[in-house]
């Protein structure tokens, strides 16, 4: 696996940048309508939970997109599999937007289906350019599985 590590960082970097502006829409600690009173279930993971994981997934992104990258955009798999990712950016990005800067369980519900099936199309489309690369997205998958869970309760509790 020999990757450009300008390349790598950059790809790191990007993730990281998405992940930095969705959470301009997370509330700080005590915001009203996130911590008293939305009704969530007992098993909502604690706050500080959220941020370690989205930097180890932000940082699996992008190093599978640094991956993908090195064959080469002028590869019509690769070029397919980059739209794709930057609509999966595009999406996650936006699943703040809808939850918390519009405060609405479900938008954001709705938004982290797309985001879910992109996430679907973009691991399809990694592969098909590098195993690896594909198999990296696999921990992201798994969250926004729960994610997706979890916000349709929170949806669901708040009618």
């Amino acid at each position: 696996m020999n990757i450009n590590p300008v390349l790598l960082l950059a790809c790191i970097a990007l993730c990281m940048l998405v992940g930095f502006a969705g959470s301009v829409f997370t509330p700080e600690p005590g915001s009203d309508w996130y911590y008293s009173v939305l009704n969530k279930p007992s098993w909502n993971p604690p706050s500080w939970l959220f941020a370690p994981v989205w930097t180890v997934i932000f940082v699996l992104m992008g190093i599978s997109l640094s991956l993908v990258l090195k064959e080469g955009a002028d590869k019509p798999v690769v070029a397919a599999a980059l739209v794709v990712f930057g609509v999966n950016l595009f999406l996650n990005f936006g699943w703040s937007a809808m939850f918390f800067g519009l405060q609405s369980p479900f938008w954001g519900y709705l938004e982290i289906m797309a985001l879910w099936l992109s996430i679907i199309l973009a691991i399809v489309l990694f592969a098909a350019v590098s195993r690896t690369a594909s198999y990296l997205l696999i921990p992201y998958l798994l969250w926004v599985s729960f994610a997706s869970y979890l916000t349709f309760t929170i949806w669901r509790l708040n009618p």
